[in-house]
């Protein structure tokens, strides 16, 4: 069923509307290819838009984490999945009520489904360690997943991933084991580390079917049906533990909604504007989010080898962004 008549456009000149009525794009790739010289005027180019929309995403993302980790020391880690994709359906529900569900009905039910399960079983690992783990190293143990998201990109998309591509993962990788090396001994290292590097895979697989499913469904109306099949799959999993939150906790889940929802919409315009794998050094920049938000919610400073790795992290992201939007 396609959707409905009265949504926004996504095309190759620009980014639709972040929420809204929204209707399939075209099959086959959602962006052409612009002829030489076709570009507007002022315009940036695309994939230097994507990047920039990713890394939006991936700055609410790291917000969203931060506060989630507050609440999954407050109440049942699986509780406070399952509300965090409660209130992110909520938020999208004036949008799909009054466009009418017909607007945000996929082309492709079987691949939502199949995202829900594989992001519903890296989330349930992710929660389960995110109350044991400091933000910023559950932000560099995540770096695994750029990694498998290449090497996915390449096997399974099909996508031409191309040497300085390989080298920007590489050298932001490296970025992150300075950051991550002193505290292998400490309180990042042991049992919950394993389990947050578990979760990897998964999410990785999740942003692979994501960036299949741009080709036919608008950012929307995928991540409208993340939020629903997460939360539904994730109920029977939140009931053994479940506590009654209070208002103020009802209040932080509404506000976790909104990050979650907003971060997953920029991330999937990305990935519909451009390669998957020319997006994940741009991942790396989360481990900057997640320092400065680490001394805003919990006072942890970062060390002399954060600010180094964090250096690493920048450098190989804008040089790999020049690099892709002058081979343009």
């Amino acid at each position: 069923m396609r959707n409905g008549p009265h949504a926004s456009r996504l095309t190759a000149t620009g980014p639709a509307p972040i929420l809204g009525p929204v209707s399939a794009p075209p099959e086959g790739p959602v962006a052409a290819t612009p002829a030489a010289g076709a570009r507007p005027a002022g315009r940036a180019p695309q994939i230097v838009r994507a990047m920039v929309w990713m890394a939006v995403g991936g700055f609410m993302l790291c917000a969203m984490n931060g506060v989630m980790r507050i609440m999954t020391q407050q109440l049942d880690p699986l509780q406070s999945q399952f509300l965090r994709y409660v209130f992110g359906l909520l938020v999208m529900l004036p949008w799909v009520l009054r466009a009418g569900l017909r607007s945000y009905w996929p082309n492709n039910m079987i691949g939502q489904w199949a995202r829900g399960v594989a992001h519903t079983a890296a989330l349930a690992l992710f929660f389960l360690a995110l109350p044991h783990i400091p933000l910023a190293d559950v932000t560099a143990i995540g770096f695994v997943t750029p990694i498998f998201v290449l090497v996915g990109a390449a096997i399974v998309l099909r996508e031409k991933v191309s040497p300085a591509r390989w080298l920007a993962a590489g050298v932001g990788f490296g970025g992150v084991l300075i950051v991550v090396a002193p505290h292998l001994s400490g309180h990042g290292a042991g049992w919950w580390s394993l389990v947050m590097l578990a979760a990897s895979p998964l999410f990785a697989a999740s942003f692979l079917i994501n960036k299949a499913l741009t080709r036919r469904d608008t950012p929307e109306t995928i991540v409208f049906w993340q939020n629903v099949s997460v939360m539904l799959l994730t109920l029977p999993l939140a009931l053994p533990g479940w506590r009654d939150p209070t208002l103020v906790q009802w209040g932080t889940f509404l506000l976790c909604g909104v990050l979650g929802t907003l971060a997953h919409l920029c991330m999937t315009r990305a990935f519909s504007l451009g390669d998957i794998s020319a997006m994940q050094p741009v991942r790396f920049l989360d481990l900057i989010w997640a320092a400065l938000l680490g001394i805003a919610l919990f006072g942890d400073m970062p060390s002399a080898s954060a600010l180094l790795g964090g250096a690493v992290i920048v450098a190989s992201t804008m040089w790999i962004a020049r690099r892709e939007a002058a081979r343009r």
